[in-house]
């Protein structure tokens, strides 16, 4: 394996959490541009830690918001590798679970020469899977409790559906924060690889797989997904038809790529013109949009459009780095960036 290119920063002690990310760490193993990382030499292999979840508590831990990562990672070099990352970024582990048999999962990713990825499979595996697929959920309700005392957010995605331990404590972790009086954040982020690693990377969920995620889908207070994502959930990818669509009503932000970013959240529209600038990698670019929103819905109210664009340029930085962690920005440079890009 490639040796692994963890992000080098500053630790910060850090307070308690407001958003909690519950969900996979892994790494993905990005291929050459327009090459396959199933059969290319390792030198032209590039390694990077990601995963959604771990994603989103990296970027906001970089913003300054308190995080939590809630998951499970093996116990070998990867597992070390977010163990330190997770240490110098001042994220709180202590609901991160270790697993002594499975290893972490290595996530193949091609992408184009645009810098646009897909997802193919998956390396590492020696028969038992992977560590974030046996999410234990009886060891989880120990340590979740204590984190949701001080919570604003849980953030979660669908990828642990997948699996049917990860999927119990993922329903278990719901469940808690309903009781808790959590919001849920859903990023959909749909990756039909990790539901069957042999179906088009490029393919919806069937109908049997939507059923798995509706209770996910009726209890978020706040949905994030992709153009595509809310064609196959919900057959719009008008914001206000998605939230009408569920019961209750939740905030929805529909991304699309170069096109604008529209939403609906406190019963109010909006759009956005996404940002012009040079992609190398698109990986976590929508994971740092995530954070960005999140980090502003966690503290003093604010204005959408504003929250928005902030949201928007984190996800732009991310796109001008390789990785899905290494380019994200701090609070800083995200009103650096903006500085430099007045509204129209």
């Amino acid at each position: 394996m490639p040796a692994l290119v963890v992000p080098s920063v500053i630790a910060s002690a850090a307070p308690a959490p407001q958003v909690l990310c519950l969900g996979e760490a892994l790494v993905d193993r990005l291929g050459p541009p327009g090459g396959d990382p199933a059969t290319a030499p390792p030198e032209q292999l590039d390694d990077r830690l990601g995963g959604a979840p771990a994603n989103g508590a990296c970027a906001l831990a970089r913003l300054g918001t308190p995080v939590a990562f809630v998951g499970r990672l093996g116990r070998d070099g990867i597992g070390q590798a977010f163990g330190q990352l997770f240490a110098e970024r001042g994220v709180d582990t202590t609901a991160l679970q270790w697993d002594g048999a499975r290893p972490s999962r290595i996530v193949l990713v091609r992408r184009d020469a645009a810098g646009d990825r897909q997802f193919g499979g998956f390396a590492g595996d020696r028969g038992e899977g992977f560590a974030d697929q046996a999410l234990d959920a009886t060891e989880l309700a120990a340590a979740l409790g204590p984190l949701l005392a001080a919570a604003r957010w849980l953030l979660v995605g669908t990828i642990p559906l997948a699996s049917p331990a990860a999927a119990s404590a993922l329903g278990l972790a719901c469940r808690q924060a309903a009781a808790a009086g959590v919001p849920l954040a859903l990023d959909i982020n749909w990756r039909p690889t990790f539901w069957d690693p042999a179906a088009d990377p490029r393919s919806g969920p069937t109908a049997a797989q939507v059923a798995v995620m509706e209770p996910l889908l009726h209890q978020a207070a706040l949905i994030k997904c992709a153009r595509e994502e809310a064609e196959w959930l919900f057959g719009s990818s008008d914001p206000a038809v998605v939230s009408a669509s569920l019961p209750q009503h939740p905030g929805v932000v529909v991304s699309d790529g170069g096109a604008p970013l529209r939403w609906w959240l406190h019963g109010e529209p909006g759009e956005l013109p996404a940002f012009a600038v040079p992609v190398v990698d698109t990986t976590g670019a929508g994971d740092a949009f995530t954070a960005g929103l999140l980090h502003g819905l966690a503290g003093p109210p604010q204005p959408l459009k504003p929250l928005m664009r902030f949201a928007s340029a984190c996800g732009a930085l991310v796109c001008q780095g390789a990785g899905a962690i290494d380019p994200q920005p701090n609070a800083a440079q995200v009103r650096a960036f903006l500085a430099a890009c007045p509204e129209a």
